[in-house]
């Protein structure tokens, strides 16, 4: 049984870095679709990167910011988060689903497996 589990959250000012992890255990071989999303008060939860063997791919309002990755043993993954602003304020959790991304990539309702979250608060 997959398990995940973020960490890495916190407050930071507009401008500011922060790295989110997320444990991976208990897969089995073959391909997975891991993502990163988030969940902001009175919003529905939205994907903002995914990634599988083909590599990343980003949401357009994160492109150029953000950064996902996984360590080489695919025991972690990351989400790398620059120049942070204050919109980007929200519940991050990470998901994963068996086979490959495809065109429904960031929709959430595709993913099987679920962290319990960590808060990013971005203040101005």
């Amino acid at each position: 049984q997959v398990q995940l589990a973020e960490s890495g959250g916190g407050s930071v000012q507009a401008g500011g870095s922060l790295r989110l992890s997320c444990a991976v255990s208990g897969f089995i071989e073959g391909n997975y679709c891991m993502g990163w999303f988030r969940e902001a008060p009175g919003k529905q939860r939205e994907g903002v990167a995914v990634i599988d063997i083909g590599g990343p791919s980003y949401v357009d309002v994160v492109r150029g910011r953000f950064v996902i990755s996984q360590d080489s043993t695919k025991n972690f993954l990351f989400l790398q988060m620059n120049s942070l602003k204050v919109e980007d304020t929200a519940t991050y959790y990470c998901a994963s689903r068996e086979g490959l991304c495809d065109i429904w990539k960031y929709s959430s309702y595709r993913y099987t497996t679920w962290g319990q979250g960590t808060q990013v608060t971005v203040s101005s």
